[in-house]
């Protein structure tokens, strides 16, 4: 019994480790227009691009306003809401 709840446990973290890194990463790539704790604006074109950053976010060199920087992030779902069909 004790083999088999083992088992089972290694089963599901080894299963949600594979999970976790399936992720596609995307980038953006621009001068820097803005830096707070939590977030860094980049302009790409004449877009503004707001994407969250925290403390386990890796900065490789000094950012400051102006510089230009690359950008690695992943998109996720936080939040699905299906919308009832319109009867005709």
């Amino acid at each position: 019994m004790k083999n088999l709840l083992m088992t089972a446990v290694l089963f599901l973290m080894l299963t949600s480790l594979a999970f976790a890194g399936s992720l596609k990463t995307y980038q953006v790539t621009g001068p820097i227009l803005e830096i707070k704790d939590d977030v860094i604006v980049v302009e790409k074109g004449k877009e503004k691009w707001e994407i969250a950053r925290d403390k386990a976010t890796k900065v490789i060199g000094d950012l400051k306003v102006g510089a230009k920087v690359t950008i690695q992030y992943q998109m996720k779902a936080t939040e699905i809401e299906v919308k009832a069909d319109k009867k005709k």
